[in-house]
């Protein structure tokens, strides 16, 4: 697959290497324009009538549709809204009424913190004694057990790019009798994923990462066909009413993966994401996989060879890491800052790590042996030190 002429469809600004399409992906060029339109030409033209004469209430389905394709997802398991703490929330809240002797929730200690700040509410507002286990990632086979409710992981570490073995996990908790739920974040549009195939019960994930949805793109939740029917939605929002619109006092869940809806589906960003999916139809996740790893493989060596006091956070195995790499330093934070004000952008997560993400859709050989060289420059210059580098800002 040519990845060239992918990257001529995104808009990076001159000189810029961005390597943190793990956190914010790129936009896409088309992205302005369609916002434009839909501005101009269907919320100010149609008002109201939009909703019926352009198809916004059906966004969050047939986009569901198009990212589902990117998971492995069979047509109608997928819908797209809210946030993605909301989706985690969404997920635990069906599982754990379907396993309702158990009260061990299983994650691991690497987990996105959000991921356990909804478990750790939603524990507590149940008042039924759910009891939130994380050993360390490398752990959590040992430690499912039958006392397991739910397997609710991140299959790709935010900070390492260390990566869960889906399939082999997912068997062994249905082997146990416990549910799970697979968060996608760092995955879809990153690796192959193929939900139906692994048998996985839920996954929720983001769209502002790989797939480019833009800041605070919606996210998605996954249900898989065999229990949908079965699970009961606890946010049980007015646009996840089988009938919305007759306005009855009392709750009835909509068919299927619907009922996972809970809010007004966000039409603005929906459409920007729109344009995202319109360049992911035509990829191919495994020719994108393998040119991930060519580029990762490329810049560790680089950074290996030629980068003193910098050590692999990353798992070496590319089968064992997403699409990310990861390097400690004791001084991460200004030295990425560094690199940053050289046109070089990653971000960085306590306590010393420096993530550096890898997207062909937009990244080629020769961005990333740049990227070596400036930041070996900065290493053995020391310009990293400098007061203004060290300055903590909001977001790292």
């Amino acid at each position: 697959m040519d990845f060239s002429r992918t990257k001529a469809l995104f808009d990076l600004p001159e000189g810029v290497i961005y390597l943190d399409g793990n956190s914010l992906g790129a936009m896409p060029r088309g992205v302005p324009e369609r916002v434009e339109a839909l501005l101009r030409e269907e919320w100010a033209a149609q008002l109201i009538r939009g909703w019926n004469a352009c198809g916004w209430m059906d966004m969050p389905a047939r986009l569901g549709d198009r990212v589902g394709r990117l998971i492995g997802a069979a047509p109608g398991s997928v819908v797209m809204g809210d946030t993605l703490s909301v989706k985690v929330h969404q997920a635990l809240a069906a599982a754990l009424p379907m396993r309702p002797d158990r009260r061990v929730i299983l994650s691991d200690s690497g987990n996105f913190p959000s991921d356990l700040y909804m478990a750790q509410g939603l524990a507590g507002l149940l008042g039924q004694g759910h009891e939130i286990r994380t050993p360390d990632p490398q752990d959590v086979e040992a430690a499912i057990t039958d006392e397991v409710a739910v397997l609710m992981l991140t299959e790709v570490d935010y900070r390492t790019g260390r990566r869960h073995e889906m399939a082999r996990l997912t068997a062994k908790a249905h082997a146990h009798g416990a549910l799970t739920i697979w968060d996608l974040a760092h995955s879809a549009g990153a690796v192959p994923v193929d939900l139906a195939a692994v048998d996985a019960d839920f996954a929720v994930g983001c769209t502002y990462k790989y797939l480019n949805g833009g800041p605070g793109a919606p996210a998605f939740i996954y249900v898989a066909p065999r229990l949908v029917d079965a699970v009961e939605a606890t946010l049980s929002g007015w646009l996840g009413h089988a009938e919305p619109f007759a306005f009855a006092p009392d709750y009835a869940p909509a068919p299927g993966v619907g009922r996972m809806r809970v809010g007004t589906p966000p039409v603005l960003a929906l459409a920007a994401l729109e344009v995202a999916l319109d360049i992911w139809d035509e990829v191919d996740m495994g020719a994108l996989r393998a040119a991930s790893v060519a580029l990762s493989e490329r810049f560790i060596a680089g950074v290996e060879a030629r980068c003193a006091g910098v050590t692999l956070a990353s798992p070496r195995d590319a089968t064992l890491r997403g699409s990310q790499v990861s390097f400690r330093h004791p001084q991460g934070y200004a030295v990425m800052q560094a690199l940053i004000a050289e046109g070089v952008i990653g971000d960085f997560r306590q306590p010393d790590i420096m993530r550096f993400g890898f997207t062909p859709l937009y990244l080629d050989a020769g961005d990333i042996d740049r990227a070596v060289d400036i930041l070996a420059d900065i290493l053995a210059t020391g310009r990293w030190d400098r007061p203004a580098f060290h300055a903590r800002k909001a977001v790292t």
